[in-house]
This record gives structure tokens, sequence and C-alpha cells, in this order.
């Protein structure tokens, strides 16, 4: 047997007639930029995670550059975050010249912990960005408290997590500002590159429409340094289209989370996910942890079944963040885990008979 990692092609056929319906649309009318699509997409955002304002954008990275800028984070800012997540969470702090200051993660859930932040914050911390990592919102209640009392902005990182909940609210909705990422293999994914900003303040959305837009409010006439940030018209079709089956996605995507749970909870030497009680994740990955992780993933691609690690080395041991002044051991959590961690094959379309193969052969 050889199974597909995310399943893409799958996906496609299922709902290929109306995507490329949509694309064919786009191309017939030429609007290749911010057309109609565009703006469709954004109310039916708003309308899917209950915040007041969507902007879509062209990737998740810039989704967090956007945010950053309209909360206007300056060289020298400090801005708490983990260190366990994609680089593009601190390197977009670093990009605005601001520093990135780590705090350790949970162990159970992976996201950061919200009882190490208070240590870190000086009179330089602007802003804290928790991360929803594989899927799963951090949190939010100590972090948001925690915003408040020193008077901190939050952003989410949410590119691995639309369309999760924390307390019955997505996490699209839960801060000051929240991202999100469209990359295909995500679990709302576009055919190319794509993401969103969400917030529920209107000034910040505004900001954050004309920042994308090079700073203009009118054409040709620039309010602030922006960039160019536009999500395309023909990614914005093909997002209208599988939203509308999102929340279908979703569930299927639980169901087979459920199903590795079950097969795999007796079994000692293996470290299953963990989700809180408050929280539902979107299960952009099924991670687990090993000890002998390099010697299993070898014996699984023998075996025809792909495997990832999300990720290998936290970020304070990377060599652009060595100028941080970091050090092995400094994060212990994320060490052992970014040693241990393993992703199997994960995507709404696991059958029964994939899941007992990966289980048998794993």
């Amino acid at each position: 047997m050889k199974i597909d990692f995310a399943n893409l092609q799958y996906q496609h056929e299922l709902y290929k007639d109306e995507i490329e319906s949509a694309i064919l649309k786009v191309a017939r009318n030429c609007n290749f930029i911010m057309g109609n699509e565009v703006q469709g997409l954004e109310k039916s955002l708003e309308e899917f995670t209950g915040a007041k304002y969507a902007v879509s954008c062209s990737n998740g990275t810039d989704a967090l550059l956007l945010a950053m800028m309209a909360l206007d984070i300056k060289p020298g800012d400090e801005v708490i975050t983990t260190p366990f997540t994609f680089i593009a969470t601190a390197e977009m702090i670093a990009f605005l010249s601001a520093i990135p200051v780590f705090v350790d993660i949970d162990e159970k859930t992976y996201n950061i912990d919200p009882n190490k932040i208070e240590e870190k914050i000086t009179s330089k911390t602007k802003a804290i960005i928790p991360v929803s990592l594989y899927g799963q919102p951090a949190d939010m209640d100590k972090v948001n408290q925690i915003a408040k009392k020193y008077n901190l902005k939050v952003i989410i990182d949410g590119a691995q997590s639309f369309g999760s909940t924390y307390d019955g609210i997505t996490d699209s909705a839960l801060a000051d500002i929240s991202t999100t990422s469209f990359f295909p293999a995500k679990p709302l994914g576009c055919y190319g590159d794509g993401g969103a900003v969400f917030t529920n303040d209107e000034e910040l959305a505004n900001k954050m429409k004309s920042l994308r837009l090079h700073g203009q409010s009118i054409r040709y006439h620039h309010q602030y340094i922006g960039m160019g940030g536009r999500l395309d018209t023909i990614q914005a079709a093909v997002l209208n289209i599988k939203l509308k089956y999102y929340k279908k996605d979703l569930a299927l995507r639980q169901e087979v989370a459920s199903k590795y749970t079950k097969a795999l909870e007796n079994k000692s030497n293996i470290i299953l996910p963990y989700v809180d009680k408050k929280s539902t994740s979107a299960w952009a990955q099924y991670s687990i942890r090993v000890k002998n992780r390099d010697e299993v993933q070898n014996r699984l691609k023998e075996a025809g079944i792909p495997t990832a690690v999300h990720y290998p080395m936290p970020l304070h041991l990377q060599e652009c963040f060595l100028y941080l002044g970091y050090k092995k051991s400094d994060f212990p959590i994320s060490e052992i885990v970014s040693e241990e961690i393993m992703s199997l094959p994960m995507n709404p379309y696991v059958t029964d008979e994939e899941i007992n193969y990966i289980v048998e052969n794993l």
C-alpha cells in the first residue's frame, strides 16, 4: 500500500467541476487582482469565523507581517512567542527589526506555556504571538489576561488552525488580530499561496486593507508604508468553493484523528496528541512522539507510509537566531519534543484500511 500524506489530488477530484468553473470564470473576466471573488471570500470568512472583519492577503507569512505593521511594532520592540513553530512566526518579528522573545511550550499541547510568559515581559514588550500549533488554540484565557494586565497586544498565529475553537469561539476571533494561511496543505488550502487576517476592530481592519495595497487609501495616495500583499482573485475563487465544504472536511478530520487515537491509545511507547477540553482542533497534523524517531520513520517509509517532522529544530537553535543569545537547554521542553515529534498522514480522506495499515506498521 502507498499512502498520500495530504491527498490534495483526491480533494481536487471531489470539487473539480466547481473549482475549475470558478477559475475559468476569473480567466474569462480577466479581473485577476482584487476581483469580486476576493470581496465575496472575505464576507464568507467573516460569516464562518464570527470575526467582524476578514482581510485576505498573499500568504500566512504576510498575514503576520500585516498584523504587526497594523499594531505599529517597531525596531527594538519585544514580541513574545514560542520557539516551537514554523520559522515565519519569529521571522516576521525579526523582519521588522523587533526582538523575538521566546517562551517554552506546554508539554501536553505543545503551545506556548502561559505560566512562563510574565517572567519575560519587560518595558519593551509590545505584543504576544501564541501559535495554534497543529490546529489547536493556545490557552487564550490566560494569554489574554496577561496581555490585558500589561497593556499588550495579542496576535494569534493560526496558520494551522482555521476553523478550530476555544471555549466555543473560533480562534480567528480571540485576539486583537488573528492570522491564517491558505497554503495548499493547510486544512483549508488554495491552489497556491494565500492567507488572511481577522479582527473585531474596524480601525485595524481598514489599516490592514490599506497596508496590503502599498499603504494606499485611494489609488496613488499612500497613507502608510505598506506592501504588495493582495490575494490573487483566482485563489479567492478556489477558496470560495472549498469553504462551502469546509465544515464537512473538518468533521472528517475529527473522525480520522479519533480513529488514530482509539487505535493507538494503549501503546505505552507512543505519546499521542492532547486536545484541551476547552478546545477543538482543526487537525492540521496528527503528531505523535516516539523515542526512536529516525528508525520508525525509515521503517514506515519502507512500508509506503509517509511521515513528517514538525519541527526538527526549535527556533532558538536556528543559525539565523543565534544573535539572540539563546543556547541549548534554554527551552528544554521544546528541545525534547523536537527530537521526538513525528506527524502521520493526516487529511479528511484517510481510510479505515489505511489507518489500520499505518497502525499495524507503527
